[in-house]
């Protein structure tokens, strides 16, 4: 079944900038110092002038590559979205076509905001540079998250795409961190305790959560190309809640770290990328400035890079 011919439900979507997918650091910083005239006489100068991978381009590349391991499992789709004009967007395209990336829908929008077309495209999860952006679309329920821009991380020696998702606020509403925000992390266990069988709503990231299980379940659990995590800082006794509300959804995760806030901070602290990192993952967790006290978060990011084996394989 082609790709047009595969319906939404049954497709993870995601919609990409392209200063995350691409190196645009020069360009942009052009933009910056002498404004859109330059830039764009910059891009049309530069058209056929190939475009070096971004900081998600191992992420788009793994993620379009499970399209060709099985033909039963849902399609992924990637969508760009980019500031650029369709007339300075050449040199993008180019380089889509130059790296095989199957990337075939796309919006252009002259220097207006991107978000407000993340929805219109049905994505599931939207990944952008601009800070502004991706606020706006978590504003309003949008799995989405900030790449720093830069040059693509060394290429991993693995091809499995390990994703971590924090949970309070991410897979799961902002309930339970409302309790620790109004009245304490004593009274945050002692409810969690209470209502270890009711299981949390959803949060922004929870459609996300279930087409990443729909893709699992088309493979082998010991051959999958994906592997997903639960990292958060609930520890012992408001875990349990937490993995009834799992088993209730249907979602199976591969691992799960139950951390209190100073252990999963310093675990936080292992991500930047190393030299003689071995895997390649992605981050998804909340901002520390929109956390309730004892709730250790870190920054809203989503970001694909190598990382150190144990725990920090994961953070």
């Amino acid at each position: 079944m082609t790709l047009e011919a595969r319906p939404q439900a049954d497709r993870l979507v995601v919609a990409i900038s392209s200063r995350t997918l691409f190196d645009l650091q020069e360009s942009h910083e052009l933009f910056e110092r002498e404004g859109l005239d330059a830039y764009q006489r910059y891009q049309l100068a530069h058209e056929d002038d190939l475009l070096q991978p971004g900081m998600a381009f191992p992420l788009v590349r793994k993620l379009l590559n499970l399209n060709g391991l099985s033909t039963d499992a849902p399609r992924v789709e990637v969508i760009l979205l980019s500031r650029n004009s369709s007339d300075t967007g050449i040199r993008i395209f180019n380089s889509i076509a130059h790296h095989g990336l199957e990337i075939v829908r796309a919006a252009f929008t002259n220097g207006s905001p991107t978000w407000p077309y993340v929805q219109s495209f049905g994505a599931d999860l939207f990944l952008s540079s601009n800070a502004e952006d991706v606020g706006n679309a978590l504003q309003a329920g949008i799995a989405a998250a900030t790449i720093l821009p830069g040059q693509a991380p060394a290429a991993s020696k693995h091809d499995q795409l390990r994703i971590a998702f924090d949970g309070d606020a991410v897979i799961f509403s902002d309930e339970a961190e409302q309790v620790s925000k109004h009245e304490g992390l004593e009274a945050f266990h002692r409810s969690e305790t209470e209502r270890a069988h009711t299981p949390l709503s959803g949060g922004p990231f929870r459609s996300l959560l279930d087409k990443l299980h729909r893709l699992q379940a088309a493979f082998p659990i010991e051959d999958s190309p994906i592997r997903t995590a639960l990292v958060t800082a609930r520890s012992a006794p408001a875990h349990k809640r937490v993995i009834l509300t799992l088993r209730e959804w249907g979602i199976r995760l591969d691992e799960a770290f139950f951390l209190v806030a100073a252990t999963r901070d310093r675990s936080c602290r292992r991500s930047a990328p190393t030299s003689s990192s071995t895997t390649s993952n992605v981050i998804a967790s909340r901002p520390r400035s929109m956390s309730p006290p004892g709730m250790c978060r870190t920054v809203c990011r989503i970001v694909e890079q190598n990382m150190r084996t144990s725990v920090g394989a994961w953070l």
